[in-house]
């Protein structure tokens, strides 16, 4: 019995997969046909578990996904959850060993999952790991920032840097001195790519759901800081993304008012 039990035990073991991929999408269909394209293209020996979250895109996102990628798993909502509600949703029936959040206007190189994967291995106190991002048109994404004090986001909020370019305490939040060629350890990582230990968010728990949009996996970064993990940028793994496509989709009010209100949120807290 006890050699059954021994069986069984590996044969779960095996079955799970190692990366659970979650994406939010929103309006974006012919995008999000590209990332899973180039994720199942770039798979390697890789055991993957990739779940949809449509957040009632209403473009025929659903109908594509089952088409084209039956091998997925699609969750197709009837409203928009906003993003954080939406990866929650699919977080909690992930069985990966790691769980990935990728933008679906995001495109993967061959080896973007097996080199975060191995940098991830090598922190055994890192609780989210960010990498290296590009525009479509090669030129280097920002993707780091520290966490937001009260000030530099008064100032954006006033739409102040438009006029008066390299505010000092703008420049500070947005890690104008990060240097992107070098792995080191950061504040908070872009929301486009985060690989999530399961076990952190076992023990912080998952995304506010209070944050719609915005702020949410800043607040993220900073709870696993506050539990005494590391946030680590890595450039040994990288990605195109596209970046603001499904804001875009958004009027312009709505899209600052939701800005506003996750702000306020965050400082709250």
């Amino acid at each position: 019995m006890f050699a059954l039990m021994s069986e069984c035990v590996i044969i779960m073991s095996v079955m799970q997969p190692q990366l659970s991929i979650i994406i939010v999408s929103y309006k974006v269909k012919d995008l999000l046909v590209k990332c899973l394209d180039s994720i199942y293209k770039n798979q390697g020996d890789l055991t993957l578990e990739i779940i949809i979250v449509d957040n009632a895109s209403g473009d025929g996102t659903a109908e594509t996904i089952k088409e084209k990628f039956p091998q997925a798993r699609l969750i197709a909502s009837n409203k928009n959850l906003g993003f954080a509600k939406a990866n929650n949703l699919a977080i909690k029936q992930a069985t990966g060993e790691q769980v990935l959040l990728l933008n679906p206007d995001t495109e993967i190189f061959s080896d973007t999952l097996s080199k975060s994967l191995e940098v991830l291995k090598r922190y055994g106190d890192c609780g989210v790991l960010g990498v290296q991002m590009f525009y479509p048109d090669g030129r280097p994404q920002p993707s780091v920032r520290r966490l937001p004090t009260l000030w530099p986001i008064i100032l954006m909020l006033l739409k102040l840097p438009k006029f008066f370019p390299h505010l000092k305490s703008i420049d500070y939040y947005l890690a104008e001195d990060f240097n992107y060629a070098k792995e080191q350890e950061a504040e908070q990582v872009m929301g486009a790519f985060m690989l999530i230990p399961r076990l952190v968010l076992d023990k912080i728990g998952l995304l506010d759901e209070r944050f719609f949009v915005w702020f949410e996996e800043v607040d993220f970064c900073r709870r696993a800081r506050q539990a005494g993990y590391k946030i680590i940028y890595t450039p040994a793994a990288k990605i195109i993304h596209y970046g603001g496509k499904s804001f875009g989709q958004q009027k312009v009010i709505t899209n600052q008012w939701r800005f506003f209100k996750s702000a306020v949120l965050y400082f709250l807290k």
